[in-house]
């Protein structure tokens, strides 16, 4: 009787997927979830700026041709040098011109260094404490706080408060620090996004190197946050130029006056946006053709300011 010895060949067993090539399957599906996302996100974003365009050239549509008309009729250069008249053919914008940009530069001199003070002590010194957290709270709520109120704000402290003495009462240096406080919850807001935005690694080279918290802040972070920084200081100098109800209640003159010129920072004053919210309450058959005349100076000088603001953070972008 005969053994067979021979061994029987084991049987192949069928290839199976290796979990990395699962994973990179799976890796790959939630990929194009986040490109779908992400599509969405920019359609969104790209709908709004339409919205937004379509306003804007709605506007213009709408005032151009009788604004237009009177500036060519009477001149550009007549229309914004000349003092506030009862008369509309005699009327103009230069007392409102000067409130308009002697707000803008005290908005500038004092929010802004306010703003990306208090933004730097709350992300670079305070740490996460509960005062810390209760300040942020407060802020944002503070952002969302309709503009008269801090238009009744800025008369208890400014007009008729302890600092009356100071602003001259109604006047545009009390304005200038109404908006102020208006829009220092804004700068604040993202002044502080924008240092938080820096990689952590910045920091962590920079004390690696011996370096104190306040150098670091001044040589890294701040360099590299600017752009941020400038943007927010852009939207908030947007939103005061734009606001009338606060400097009504601040006391900014609607007629009949005949002060406000450059530097006189105690006086009688107005605005541009003051003066577009009255114009329009007089007898639309005179006043229509220099109201909306009023409206593309507005404009105008607040888009220059913006993009002022915008080349100088370009600017300060591209030197980085």
């Amino acid at each position: 009787m005969s053994i067979d010895t021979t061994q029987t060949a084991p049987r192949p067993t069928p290839p199976t997927a290796p979990a990395s090539a699962s994973q990179a399957v799976s890796t790959q599906i939630e990929s194009r979830r986040r490109d779908l996302a992400s599509s969405a996100f920019q359609l969104m974003l790209i709908a709004s700026l339409m919205i937004v365009l379509a306003a804007l050239l709605a506007t213009l549509a709408s005032v151009a041709p009788g604004g237009l008309e009177v500036l060519r009729s009477r001149g550009v250069a007549d229309f914004i040098q000349r003092p506030f008249s009862i008369r509309p053919q005699q009327t103009g914008v230069y007392q409102g011109i000067v409130g308009t940009v002697t707000s803008a530069l005290i908005v500038t001199l004092v929010a802004f260094p306010l703003g990306l003070a208090s933004a730097i002590w709350i992300e670079e010194y305070a740490g996460d404490t509960r005062i810390s957290r209760l300040i942020n709270v407060v802020i944002r709520n503070l952002a969302g706080v309709p503009a008269i109120v801090y238009g009744l704000l800025g008369y208890a402290i400014f007009v008729a408060g302890p600092f009356k003495s100071i602003t001259g009462g109604r006047s545009v240096l009390s304005a200038g620090l109404t908006l102020s406080v208006l829009v220092l919850p804004i700068v604040i807001i993202t002044s502080a996004e924008a240092i938080r935005a820096v990689p952590s690694s910045l920091r962590d080279g920079g004390y690696a190197m011996g370096a104190t918290r306040w150098q670091v802040t001044r040589t890294l972070v701040l360099p590299n946050a600017i752009g941020g920084i400038l943007t927010g200081t852009i939207l908030g100098l947007a939103r005061a130029l734009g606001e009338a109800a606060p400097l009504i209640l601040i006391g900014a003159k609607q007629s009949g006056f005949s002060a406000g010129n450059w530097g006189d920072l105690t006086g009688d004053f107005t605005a541009l946006p003051v003066l577009i919210s009255d114009w329009p309450t007089r007898p639309v058959s005179q006043w229509d053709g220099v109201t909306q005349a009023l409206i593309l100076v507005t404009l105008v000088i607040i888009l220059g300011i913006n993009a002022a603001g915008i080349v100088l953070r370009n600017r300060f972008t591209d030197k980085d």
